[in-house]
């Protein structure tokens, strides 16, 4: 692994976004309260039936998506290394009347086994947009294996690592797939709407589909189903086109790539 520097950078990064974030449009945290859910339908359909089952979310940020399984009768526990997201995601457990059965630790995805002394979960959810966060995919995927009891399910949904390689346009190949080396970024903003960010220097890491699935089955977890989809949550190119209410998708007869993928996978 490289050294803790990325943690630290990371981890200020984070914590600043928890401002901006909780006043964004695109979180709509009053809509939230309100009972909106940002799980999207395939997710639902693909995991199944989660209630009364233990679910563990992994870089949860401030909990909307884990709210949004323990909404569906699942008892969560969500995981983050921002105290400032963990904070967030307490106060909008009580919010919403899921104190008693939703929990928020504070934690990096290595350190996770300790964090949580042992306990084993029925299912570990990875949500859009974690991995890029992370430089060891063999680590992690040993430490989700240790995560899951006997027969339970990892359900991790990310962008498709293709997307990386695209240009700003969309239309063309800007970037290397294969990319090794990790990637030091200065912007500030984050990818909402609000102010401007003060922590503006980020460290990402990038993952080809083959090192996801390999670390995977490495870990001994058998993967049930990976499945590659055409369209993505936001318009990430110029060229996509909102097919459905946040749904984006290449406009009929353009050639498509993936732009998301899903993957269930079981101990």
């Amino acid at each position: 692994m490289v050294n803790d520097d990325w943690l630290t950078v990371n981890r200020e990064n984070w914590d600043d976004r928890v401002r901006v974030h909780a006043g964004s449009a695109f979180y709509d945290l009053p809509g939230f309260r309100g009972g909106a859910s940002p799980l999207r339908s395939f997710e639902r359909a693909e995991l199944g039936e989660v209630a009364g089952k233990r679910l563990l979310h992994l870089q949860c940020h401030m909990g909307q998506d884990t709210l949004s399984w323990g909404r569906l009768g699942a008892e969560v526990t969500g995981l983050d290394f921002s105290v400032k997201a963990v904070e967030q995601a307490r106060a909008l457990a009580a919010d919403v009347g899921l104190a008693d059965r939703a929990r928020f630790v504070v934690s990096d995805v290595y350190e996770a086994e300790t964090a949580l002394a042992g306990e084993r979960f029925d299912i570990v959810y990875t949500g859009l947009g974690a991995l890029v966060w992370l430089p060891d995919l063999t680590r992690w995927a040993e430490i989700v294996a240790g995560l899951l009891r006997e027969g339970g399910v990892l359900y991790l949904v990310e962008f498709h690592p293709v997307t990386d390689m695209l240009g700003e346009d969309g239309r063309t190949v800007d970037h290397d797939y294969f990319a090794e080396e990790p990637q030091r970024e200065d912007h500030d903003r984050s990818y909402t709407d609000g102010p401007a960010l003060e922590k503006t220097v980020s460290v990402q890491f990038f993952h080809p589909l083959g090192e996801i699935v390999s670390a995977l089955t490495g870990a001994g977890l058998t993967i049930e189903f990976l499945h590659e989809h055409p369209f993505t949550l936001f318009r990430r190119f110029p060229v996509l086109e909102e097919r459905e209410p946040g749904i984006f998708g290449f406009p009929p007869g353009h050639p498509r790539v993936p732009l998301m993928f899903s993957v269930l996978a079981r101990r």
